[in-house]
């Protein structure tokens, strides 16, 4: 419903969310430039969605749950008029999924009005929390992304403006976070000191952008500009754009890795890398690494097809399209039983059984979380008359759980930590098995300038895990004296 500010188990993963937003100098409906970001974000967050806009001080907002084409329509977008706006994709991987933890969240306190759009997990935000709880502050959401606007309220009551209190609130929180903050008369966007998430500039004459991913740029006809910078914050108002730098004691480039594996769409560029590149190289990797004789190569819809491109192209080997996706199918993990969600891999994918048949296929896939959805493809495939089937994985064997945002589950429910790669290859049913080493990461990059988080591979994690966000992930062994806090070794 439209509101002023008066007023189960699953195999694949999911980033926690991406964010939009926009000050525009009239040649740009804010609301409709943030629609169509939200639909070129929409694979960052399927369960809910929204908008907020700003229009001569007053912040009015929709949100609700379901995808962007669902929840807002022309009557909507017509009611949200303003000069700029914020917006957000959401999936949970921090607080229930409900409308209440919906984002933009928005926010009347002493000095005016607020809307904040997140984008990662901080790993102290219960400690702080509980602090502000203790001193009287009542939440009305279970995300993280409450805790930082009651930081900046409170923080703004010491300082000269909203950009002066996110550089002190900055200092405060730990973790990942790409932030999009509104006020009655700014944007601004903010990057943690690590760089977790991405988040980049685009212009379009003297209109300003700011999103997740350079592609939902495009959406809107603006140019990119760059990358906002770990640690930056960066303003946008009727004055133009300016950047402040605030100094951190720890400031090591650490984007999340898997960005490039999976969750970035194919068509944008982060910190000056193609994903798709990317992507190709890592199947070009997987080649070199795991040779094997076979008639063709496949990939699994659809990050698992740019990879089996690049390993077409490094062995020689033919790429064919042999798995189709039905787009439109809903997420197969939200099924009741297991009866039913194995029949929904077959409605979600579905191969061309023409082209497998009698054929030695290798098949490339980004990932095995759990390993509950692991023989499921391969005995598609089987079942449509392949003669063999070789399974390569352009990521490393997750053996770490994700502090981050990404939903990344504990050690004891990660297939790779209770299983040999010799065992997973029996339950899968593949006649081979093959993931991308995880000292090729920085190969898959083409070596480029971009330091990574690969805490899921390595269990060596750039920012530091307090015992409460330990809680919940410490399955498998490992207690949390033994763990890498806040550092590389």
């Amino acid at each position: 419903m439209k509101n002023s500010i008066d007023c189960y188990a699953k195999e694949g993963l999911h980033e926690e969310c991406g964010v939009f937003g926009i000050f525009s100098d009239g040649s740009i409906d804010p609301a409709y430039a943030c629609y169509n970001g939200l639909l070129a974000l929409q694979h960052r967050g399927q369960e809910s969605c929204g908008i907020a806009v700003t229009d001569d001080g007053v912040i009015d907002y929709y949100k609700n749950m379901g995808l962007v084409s669902e929840v807002f329509n022309n009557s909507i977008l017509d009611s949200l008029r303003g000069q700029m706006a914020i917006s957000h994709v959401r999936y949970s991987t921090a607080g229930g999924s409900v409308l209440e933890n919906a984002q933009p969240l928005v926010m009347r306190y002493v000095k005016g009005t607020l809307s904040v759009a997140h984008n990662g997990n901080l790993t102290n935000a219960v400690e702080i929390r509980r602090e502000l709880e203790q001193t009287g502050a009542i939440f009305q959401t279970t995300i993280d992304s409450e805790v930082i606007c009651y930081l900046i309220a409170r923080a703004r009551l010491e300082t000269h403006s909203v950009e002066s209190a996110i550089e002190l609130v900055m200092q405060k929180i730990e973790g990942a976070y790409s932030l999009l903050v509104m006020s009655p008369r700014k944007v601004i966007a903010a990057r943690d000191p690590h760089g977790f998430r991405p988040l980049c500039i685009g212009r379009l004459n003297n209109t300003y952008v700011f999103a997740s991913e350079s592609a939902a740029l495009d959406a809107c006809g603006a140019e990119f500009v760059r990358d906002i910078e770990p640690g930056e914050i960066v303003v946008a108002d009727g004055e133009g754009l300016r950047s402040i730098k605030p100094e951190f004691k720890e400031k090591k480039k650490s984007l999340c890795i898997f960005e490039y594996i999976y969750f970035a769409r194919s068509d944008s560029f982060i910190d000056g890398v193609s994903v798709y590149e990317a992507r190709k190289q890592a199947g070009r990797i997987l080649a070199r690494e795991f040779p094997v004789d076979a008639d063709m190569v496949i990939g699994v819809p659809e990050s698992g097809i740019d990879a089996a491109i690049g390993y077409a192209e490094e062995s020689g080997i033919p790429y064919e399209k042999a798995i189709v996706k039905n787009s439109y199918i809903g997420r197969t993990f939200i099924k009741p039983s297991q009866k039913e969600r194995m029949k929904s891999v077959r409605i979600k994918l579905n191969p061309i059984c023409d082209m497998v048949r009698g054929k030695r296929v290798i098949m490339i896939d980004d990932s095995i979380v759990r390993g509950t959805t692991v023989d499921r493809i391969v005995t598609m495939l089987r079942d449509a008359g392949a003669k063999e089937v070789h399974m390569r994985i352009s990521s490393p064997p997750f053996m770490w759980p994700c502090y981050y945002g990404t939903d990344i589950p504990s050690r004891g429910e990660l297939i790779a930590c209770n299983h040999t790669i010799e065992e997973i290859t029996r339950l899968s049913g593949a006649d081979s098995l093959g993931y991308l080493p995880v000292d090729s990461l920085k190969e898959m990059l083409n070596n480029a300038p971009v330091g990574f988080c690969d805490g899921c591979f390595t269990g060596k994690y750039p920012a530091a895990i307090t015992q409460e966000m330990f809680k919940g992930k410490e399955r498998g062994g490992m207690n949390f004296d033994e763990k890498c806090l806040g550092t590389e070794g």
